[in-house]
Formats: structure tokens, C-alpha cells, sequence
């Protein structure tokens, strides 16, 4: 099972109210309701692996050099240069997250240079067995694969209501496969991620045209001669898009091949460090959160 870390936080952040404090009045809402979605993915699907994998940079410079507008509306209007806009009683439980997850002993990646989008689609291109991603993010659709057992746990209300992605869902919802989903992604862009996509293509057309012509090659094939069936309009779009469309593909597409860091996946029976756990659950006033989760954990070992 892999994380979608930021993803899950932003999600427990505003999902779980801010009343949810620390004992010295501090918001903890975002650190508990992520500990508490843990729990329940774990009761739920029972993974003897899970990694929590992490935003080491959440808007990469390769990325920004290809398509400059790259989630620029995301930027900080003040601040460190290239740092993320984060709800201000948020950026502040983030490391904490990140302290409990490594008193755990859940395993924690994040890889300077990629999103954690790209540490997800390394592990799964990896993964000898089914992996299942968990993300609120519709870009890691692109990595369902039934062949391979790659599905996608799509929260829609927390993850205790969750819709479990495989391919026939992907054909029923939007028309095409997961290899097929970063092809219709580049075409129809993604306004929340500063992609700007092609005029006149929206998520129908794109879908329409990938099974027309089989996949973005072919599409830019038809467009460029003058005897296939393209309409004037959708032909001349394609074509004034061509210089987006050299690069889109690359940055829609999540990276399989980071270096990932060593590191340890199986799931903890017990904390790997218990008393920098409980230091942290008495200072940040976690406990049923993470009673909860030890008491799964070990459940889990039995």
C-alpha cells in the first residue's frame, strides 16, 4: 500500500475540524486524521507493506522548465521563493506527521528533485505483487494496471468511503485505460495544476480522439495529414499545440525510475521507537489516534 502523504493530510486537514488540538492549544486536526486514516486503510485492506511517500519537492524544476506555468497559482505570495501555499495552522503539523510516522516505523520516502507522485509510480513499476495507492489525486490513475494488480483507493468522503479504481472503472468513468489516462491528461490540461492542454479539447474530445487514433502519437499523426478525418478547427488546435504537446507528456506523466533511498516497507507490529512515541503523543495530545493504530498494528501481527 502506498501513501499519497500530502494528499491524505490536506484532506485530514480539512475534513477533521480545527477544534482537534494539542494540549497547549496548538491544531493537531491534520496529524489525527491522517493517523486515523491509516487505521482504517489498514482494518480495511490489511497490507503487510505500506509506505508513506512524501513531496521532497512538490513542484520540480525539470517540470517548471518544460511548462513554466506548472502549478504556479499553488506558489506562496509571500515567503521562501518556490514554496507551496499551506493553510497556515497546517505547515506546522507536517513535521509532526512526519516524527510520528518514523516513531512508528512506517516506512517514509521522499526523494529530492520529485513530487511524491513520482515515488509512487517508481514503487509500484517495482512491485512484484498487487500494490494499491491511496491518493485524492486523479493523476496516479495512470499507474492502474490490471495485469499487474495496480489499483488506486480514491477517498470520496475519508477513506472509509473510498471507490477502488481498477480498469473497468477507468473505461466506465472516462473511456480509457490507466496508460491511456496521462495521454488524455496532456490533451484536456488540468487548470489546477497549470497545464494548460489543448484548445478546444476537453476530457470528452480527448477521450474520443485516444480511441480514434490509439494514443497521443497517433492523434498529432492525424493532425498533420491533411486526408485524415479531423475536423479543420479540432486539426489546426492540435497543431498550434505543438509545442506544448512536445513537452506535456513528460510532465504529466509520473517518473518510474527516482533513486529511491534504502528503506525497510514491512508494516510495523509494534513502534520502532516507543518512547519517542509516546513523548510525542503526550506532547501533541494524540492518544486515542494512535492507540488506535498500535492497537491495528498488532492486530495485524496475530
Amino acid at each position: 500500500m502506498l501513501l499519497d502523504s500530502a494528499s491524505l493530510y490536506f484532506r485530514a486537514y480539512f475534513g477533521v475540524p480545527e477544534s482537534m488540538k494539542s494540549p497547549d492549544g496548538i491544531p493537531v486536526n491534520a496529524v489525527r486524521g491522517l493517523l486515523d486514516f491509516i487505521t482504517r486503510l489498514v482494518q480495511d485492506h490489511r497490507p503487510d507493506q505500506l509506505v508513506a511517500c512524501m513531496d521532497a519537492d512538490w513542484r520540480p524544476q525539470w517540470r517548471v522548465d518544460l511548462i513554466p506555468s506548472y502549478k504556479t497559482h499553488r506558489l506562496a505570495p509571500e515567503g521562501e521563493p518556490g514554496e507551496e501555499e499551506v493553510p497556515d495552522t497546517l505547515s506546522p503539523q507536517v513535521p509532526v506527521i512526519e516524527q510520528v510516522l518514523d516513531a512508528l516505523g512506517i516506512a517514509r520516502i521522499g526523494v529530492p528533485g520529485y513530487e511524491a507522485d513520482d515515488v509512487i509510480g517508481t514503487l509500484a513499476t517495482r512491485a512484484a505483487g498487487p500494490v494499491r495507492i491511496v491518493t485524492g489525486d486523479r493523476d496516479l490513475f495512470q499507474l492502474v494496471d490490471d495485469a499487474r494488480g495496480v489499483q488506486v483507493i480514491y477517498p470520496v468522503k475519508g477513506v472509509g468511503n473510498a471507490e477502488v479504481v481498477d480498469e473497468a472503472a477507468l473505461r466506465e468513468k472516462y473511456g480509457v485505460t490507466g496508460t491511456e489516462y496521462a495521454d488524455m491528461a496532456a490533451l484536456r490540461g488540468d487548470p489546477s495544476d497549470g497545464l494548460p492542454g489543448v484548445k478546444g479539447i476537453g476530457e470528452k474530445t480527448a477521450t474520443q480522439l485516444i480511441r480514434e487514433y490509439g494514443d497521443l502519437a497517433g492523434i498529432r499523426a492525424a493532425a498533420a495529414d491533411p486526408l485524415s478525418k479531423l475536423t479543420p478547427a479540432r486539426r489546426k488546435n492540435i497543431l498550434e499545440g505543438a509545442a506544448y504537446l512536445d513537452v506535456a507528456p513528460t510532465v504529466v506523466r509520473v517518473a518510474t525510475d527516482v533513486p529511491l533511498p534504502a528503506f525497510d516497507p514491512a508494516l510495523p507490529a509494534e513502534p520502532l521507537d516507543p518512547i519517542s512515541l509516546e513523548e510525542l503523543t503526550a506532547r501533541w495530545g494524540l492518544g486515542t489516534s494512535v492507540t488506535r493504530l498500535l492497537d491495528t498494528l498488532a492486530a495485524g501481527s496475530v
